[in-house]
């Protein structure tokens, strides 16, 4: 883990681009270096989830209470419960130094940045279209008029990739997953992140000038 503040990390993507298998490897090589994002919900638990492991449950009344007073970074409503990633949590993980993994839509995602403008935007994309096409064919689980809506939501979304800090192409997992966490470490060098370490050296050096 970082001694340093962590980064706020979200991940968006095409379906079938990958991008869940990719933050669970990064989980899994670093698990020192990495947290994920715990959602809240309204909806009632399930058996065997755990509180705050899973989700943080909250009442209707909670949860838009939390989302009046800005303490939830995005939220939507999705059959009849509200989903949303609580702002208190990530920030509580930052400051202890790790790097939050959050995975949403595009939406949610500039609602982030907005909110967090730290925060770094991660697009996952499949090499080509027809890989995209081939990934969710290959699934077998999807009817061609659902597989057909996903391509178009796709293209959608395409218009949106050069709102993201990076594009990252997943054509081979293993060199993806480095790319990513070489990425996301990289980032902590950036001198827009060290202004505080950028400040004390300022004032040590001018110790020295006469």
């Amino acid at each position: 883990m970082n001694q340093e503040k962590g980064i706020l990390v979200v991940f968006s993507g095409f379906a079938g681009s990958g991008k869940g298998t990719i933050m669970k490897e990064l989980m899994k090589r670093y698990p020192d270096t990495y947290a994920l994002s715990v959602s809240a919900t309204t909806r009632d638990p399930r058996p065997g989830e755990i509180e705050g492991r899973e989700y943080f449950f909250k009442t209707e009344d909670e949860f838009l209470r939390l989302a009046h007073e800005n303490q939830m970074l995005e939220f939507a409503q999705y059959v009849g419960h509200y989903y949303g990633t609580p702002r208190a949590y990530v920030e509580q993980k930052l400051e202890e130094g790790y790097d939050v993994i959050l995975e949403i839509e595009t939406q949610g995602a500039l609602k982030v940045k907005e909110l967090m403008p730290d925060t770094l935007l991660m697009f996952v994309t499949p090499p080509d279209a027809d890989t995209v096409f081939n990934r969710l064919t290959g699934r077998g689980t999807e009817d061609t008029q659902t597989i057909n809506r996903r391509m178009a939501k796709a293209y959608e979304e395409s218009n949106i990739i050069g709102a993201y800090d990076y594009w990252v192409i997943n054509d081979d997992l293993e060199s993806c997953v480095e790319e990513v966490h070489a990425i996301i470490q990289n980032e902590h060098s950036r001198t827009c992140r060290k202004k505080e370490q950028i400040k004390c050296m300022k004032q040590q050096l001018s110790c020295y000038v006469k």
